[in-house]
């Protein structure tokens, strides 16, 4: 199995676990909070995630970038520099971000609530989550410039712990300080969602701990490099900053992207439908840009750590000019985005009902499982978008996501409110669908122009992974019709779990068996997938 391939299983893995604890903690903390917590939260973290990119001004991910080149070029010297600035960087960025974002809190609150409280959440309620969550930007920005480092000189690991540690921290103070303000104090919901925002700090300090033990731990072996160095650019601290933020501005663009999508939503969806008359839907804007979100972005977490991982070693490759090697990365990463996560989306939308009801609950069921149903396909286009958009910035043409973000979100902006009055609550997902399409289309076609990457290949295996998802949601949909005999599932939320679990076990059962036997998983991994051709080996035996 190749480094790329194993770095980016590690941080795939990390980012799943990170994603599905974010995901499961969703139970028992919309059990306390509601819908009206739901929504009170999504409304905190939008304008945050914003800052949080505008703050870090895409330097980490130029980080690992700078770093992986100079490393290439066999000079360690400039890399460790570029780390040390760009790190009192992020300190005074992240600091500025936090006093615009606890300071502007009140003009965000009355630019979102319309005044009558008919989102459910009031003015002082907003400006109280936002300036909780406010504080996290103060550490996040310099943790990440380390995380960055790490990936620079393609050491996974540390990213990947410090990232499960992160949510696990913050998870924990999360529940525990919602339960005491609402079941012991018997406090509002907005002083429980303030403190939930607040856990993003907690988290971060737990995660700035594990980075500092594996720096200290690694420092030795580092410093071993600059010694034995025998190339050094000797760049002035202007050119390294000119150069990084070369680097950086199209990764705050990419880094934006789910956030100004949501960010739309958040200005146009309540107003859209007053005007259609339809205000009592204000509940879906929280049920599909929080709680389904969360359900159809865990199949994005493989191209997340695909992307964090095909960055240093695309950028290595471009340095050297290996074509050859180039065009092998850049069809693996999309090829391993296609076979997994294509079953996934294909496996959500079909069990939509079910997994919401197991998750969140059975209240407007019907609703709620039609527009995951409809949201699911948006995932394979998040995932596939970062993706491209790591490929480009591996091959030097960072630039042209910008071009490609910039037109999706002008889709976007223009129709999302004909959108909603057209189809409702659906409208804005389908107005980012269409908008991510777009995006993800320029960036296949800005990749195929600027190393001439042929697609024969991708496009065979995509039609193959399409004919086993049919496949596998055939045996999903032939699953729920005979459990549904015997199970009412519509009206129970165990036997929506115990359909969910069956739906996911006999249906990914059957696309992996589909995918190994016709040894589509060898051609995209490699040629030997591990512990499973050796479970095998000892079965034949």
């Amino acid at each position: 199995m190749s480094n790329l391939v194993r770095g980016s299983l590690l941080l795939t893995v990390a980012t799943f676990l990170s994603k599905f604890l974010g995901l499961i903690y969703l139970i028992p903390f919309n059990m306390l909070v509601g819908a009206e917590g739901a929504t009170l939260y999504n409304i905190a973290y939008v304008p945050y995630n914003i800052m949080l990119s505008i703050s870090t001004i895409g330097i980490p991910l130029a980080m690992s970038k700078t770093i992986s080149k100079y490393n290439a070029l066999g000079d360690y010297a400039t890399g460790r520099r570029t780390f040390k600035h760009g790190t009192v960087l992020m300190f005074i960025t992240g600091f500025i971000a936090f006093l615009i974002l606890y300071f502007g809190a009140d003009i965000l609150a009355h630019w979102i609530i319309t005044g009558d409280g008919s989102q459910g959440a009031t003015v002082e309620d907003v400006v109280l989550v936002i300036r909780a969550v406010s504080f996290a930007l103060i550490i996040i920005p310099a943790m990440s410039i380390m995380r960055g480092f790490f990936q620079g000189h393609e050491s996974m690991g540390p990213s990947a712990i410090s990232t499960v540690t992160e949510q696990i921290v913050r998870i924990a103070f999360v529940l525990v300080s919602v339960f005491i303000v609402i079941v012991i104090l018997k406090g509002t919901i907005a002083t429980a969602v303030g403190f939930a925002t607040f856990g993003a700090f907690v988290g971060a300090v737990g995660s700035w701990f594990v980075l500092l033990w594996y720096w200290k731990k690694r420092k030795p072996h580092l410093d071993r490099l600059l010694e034995e160095q025998a190339v050094n650019s000797e760049l002035t601290t202007k050119d390294i900053f000119m150069e990084m933020f070369s680097y950086a501005g199209p990764f705050i663009i990419v880094g934006l992207a789910t956030s100004l999508y949501q960010l739309v939503d958040l200005f146009t969806f309540e107003r859209a439908l007053v005007a259609a008359g339809n205000e009592e839907m204000h509940w879906a804007l929280g049920a599909i840009n929080t709680l389904a979100h969360k359900i159809v972005i865990i199949p994005g977490t493989i191209a997340t750590g695909l992307s964090l991982a095909i960055l240093p070693a695309l950028t290595r490759t471009f340095a050297q000019r290996n074509i050859k090697e180039l065009h092998k990365q850049i069809n693996q990463s999309l090829q391993i985005v296609l076979v997994l996560v294509i079953p996934a989306v294909i496996g959500i939308a079909c069990l939509a009902d079910v997994f919401y009801a197991s998750l969140y609950g059975l209240d407007e069921i019907a609703t709620t499982g039609m527009l995951l149903a409809w949201y699911a396909p948006v995932g394979l286009f998040f995932a596939l978008f970062t993706v491209t958009a790591s490929i480009l910035q591996g091959i030097n043409q960072q630039n042209f996501t910008v071009l490609s973000l910039m037109a999706g979100l002008l889709v976007k902006v223009l129709l999302n409110i004909q959108l909603i009055q057209w189809f409702g609550a659906k409208g804005i997902i389908f107005g980012t669908g269409l908008a991510v399409i777009i995006a993800v289309c320029i960036n296949l076609f800005r990749i195929k122009r600027s190393v001439d990457f042929p697609f024969r290949q991708v496009t065979k295996r995509t039609i193959l992974i399409l004919i086993f998802g049919a496949i596998m949601a055939l045996a999903i949909f032939v699953v729920k019709a005979i459990l549904g005999m015997f199970i009412s599932y519509e009206t129970s939320r165990t036997g929506s779990i115990i359909v969910l679990l069956a739906g996911v076990s006999v249906g990914g059962g059957v696309y992996l068996w589909l995918a190994y036997a016709s040894t589509l998983l060898h051609h995209v991994f490699g040629d030997e997938i591990p512990f499973v051709d050796k479970l095998l080996r000892k079965l034949r035996k």
